[in-house]
Order: structure tokens, then C-alpha cells, then sequence
């Protein structure tokens, strides 16, 4: 799965993204809405779509399962609800939400869904009675009916809780762009083992879908781009346990001292070679195959390429070949 990035175009970039071989789209939560894009893809057809994530605390259980449903019909039940927590300061301060205790949150969110889509497919009483959500009231007037199956919720996850637990109640972990292949094998998956064991669960009860960020050399030689990305991402502390695995953790005060004085540029110029080619693939698109093989190899047969600006469909497809060889 690769990116859609706005609703301008989306509908064109999803057609000339299915032909390139991608076999779905999804979105994030950017300077756009993340579900119009999707609304736009999910007419074109033969492609599975997917909020990655939404952010999820802002936002009712009662309009995500109605944007859910409604994106499950258009798309012909191809859609998945991917959720995230985004950080607190983004939370509290730019959505004006609440973030205490964000993992129980986020189980009981996932525990409300499904109390929602279950009514919505039997027609049996809404009631739904947690800490931080409460649904008790549904009738037929706003009751949507589907014949698909209920809409698959990944959660997107960084930490050891919030990895567990998603582990333990979703259906699938987003595993965040900003990773590397250690701490994928090192730290995320033994996590995952725990969670599905302590929920009783199987492997194959849970999607590990890993998100790589993708960079190309032919558009973008010196991965300008890809490297004030990597450096956005680790100003931020909740990101510093990745740079730590490498031995990297120092970089990421400085990164993020350099970030409130808005010194973007410069930021940049500290995610050395090093830095780069192990959270990014970049180079050719073979190059970049060979990296994603690396990184996931025996934890999931599905990736979501994540870029840093919309890469040349050609690009894509040169991508999707190589790694289907």
C-alpha cells in the first residue's frame, strides 16, 4: 500500500496507483481531512483503503464508526480503520482533547467500535458502558446496515504498553515509519508475543503491517526531504526509544532544541548517512526492495510505503516490481 496525500487529485493518483501495481492507498493525518481522500479512492475500484492513522482521541467512537461503515460500502469492503493516539501536546493543545492514560484509552475505544458495529449488524441494544466512552441508545433512524464484515481496527503503535495492547484487542499494529530492522525484531515484535499471549491470541489473529519510509534517489538525490522527515520525527521524545536502540538517543534533545526555534533546516542537516539508510530506504528502487526484504522479512507479508511528498508512479511501480521478484 502507498499514500494518497490530499483530495485534489485522489481519485486520478489512485487509478494510476492501481495500475503501478499498488494493492491499496491510504492516508494520514496531515494538512488534510484523512477519510476524504479515501472517499475519492474507494469509487475507483480494486484497491483496499485505509486511514493510517486517524487520530483517534479527538474524535467520537460513534462518527468513526459511521465514516468506517461508510467507507466499508463504497470501497466494496476493503476498508480498514487504522487509529492512532498522536502525542499529547498535539492532543491537548491543537485538537483541545483530552490524553490522560492514552493506552486504556485507546482499548476501550477499540472495545466501543466494536460494541457499535455489533448493534449496527444484529439490532440488538447499544450499551456500551466504559471509564472514558458511553453508548447506550441506538435506534433503526441512525443505524446504516452493511452485508460486509465488520470493519477490520489496526492501531498504530511505538511503545511497549500501547504495542501490547494492541496486541491483545486489535485486529492489526501499524508499526510506525520511524523503525529500523533492529528495533522491529528486537523490541516490537517481543512485545507483540506478549500482548497475544496474555489476550490468549494467535499470530494469526493479529496484521503486522510495517510502514517504511521510502526515498528515491533519481527524484531526490541527496534525500533532502527523507531527512528533515527522520529529523521531525525524532525531536520528538516518544520517538527517542528508536535512536536509542543505535546508540543514537543524544540526538534526539538536540533535534528537538533546534525544532523550537524553528530552525527546520538545520534539523535536517544533523540525520547523517547513518542515521538515514537504517530508519529510510533509499537509493534505487531495487535498492529500496532490498531494504524493505531485509527489515520485515518473516514478520508480514504486507508494507505501507510512506513518502515524504507524492514519488513518480513510474518510481512505484519500479518498486512494487522488484519486490514482487
Amino acid at each position: 500500500m502507498t499514500a494518497l496525500f490530499g483530495p485534489m487529485d485522489a481519485t486520478d493518483r489512485a487509478r494510476a496507483l492501481r495500475e503501478a501495481g499498488a494493492s491499496g492507498v491510504f492516508t494520514f493525518e496531515g494538512p488534510h481531512d484523512v477519510f476524504t481522500p479515501l472517499t475519492m479512492a474507494a469509487t475507483v475500484g480494486g484497491l483496499d483503503v485505509m486511514t493510517n492513522v486517524a487520530i483517534a482521541f479527538p474524535r467520537n467512537p460513534i462518527h468513526l464508526a459511521h465514516q468506517a461503515v461508510d467507507h466499508q460500502l463504497l470501497s466494496g469492503g476493503r476498508f480498514t480503520l487504522g487509529l492512532g493516539t498522536q502525542i499529547r501536546t498535539q492532543i491537548e493543545k491543537r485538537f483541545g482533547a483530552e490524553f490522560d492514560r492514552p493506552v486504556a484509552r485507546m482499548a476501550e475505544l477499540v472495545g466501543a467500535l466494536r460494541a457499535i458495529f455489533e448493534a449496527w449488524s444484529t439490532g440488538e441494544r447499544l450499551n456500551f458502558q466504559g471509564e472514558f466512552y458511553r453508548h447506550t441508545l441506538m435506534t433503526p433512524t441512525f443505524s446504516p446496515r452493511s452485508s460486509f464484515a465488520p470493519v477490520p481496527i489496526f492501531v498504530g503503535a511505538l511503545g511497549p504498553k500501547m504495542t501490547r495492547m494492541t496486541a491483545e484487542v486489535a485486529d492489526g499494529l501499524l508499526v510506525m515509519p520511524f523503525g529500523s530492522k533492529r528495533f522491529l525484531h528486537e523490541v516490537t515484535m517481543p512485545n507483540v508475543e506478549a500482548g497475544l499471549a496474555a489476550a490468549g491470541r494467535d499470530r494469526s489473529d493479529l496484521a503486522v503491517v510495517p510502514e517504511i519510509i521510502v526515498s528515491v534517489a533519481d527524484e531526490d538525490p541527496d534525500h533532502t526531504a527523507t531527512r528533515r522527515l527522520l529529523a521531525f520525527y525524532g525531536s520528538t521524545p516518544a520517538y527517542r526509544p528508536v535512536l536509542d536502540a543505535h546508540g543514537w538517543g543524544d540526538l534526539q534533545p538536540e533535534l528537538r532544541a533546534l525544532s523550537k526555534q524553528g530552525r527546520w533546516e538545520d534539523m535536517g542537516r544533523l540525520i547523517d548517512d547513518d542515521v538515514l539508510h537504517t530508519i529510510a530506504a533509499c537509493g534505487t528502487p531495487a535498492e529500496i526492495a532490498k531494504h524493505i526484504e531485509d527489515r520485515v522479512g518473516g514478520v508480514s507479508d504486507r508494507i505501507c510505503l510512506y513518502q515524504p511528498g507524492p514519488i513518480k508512479v513510474d518510481s512505484l511501480a519500479r518498486i512494487v516490481d522488484a519486490l514482487a521478484d
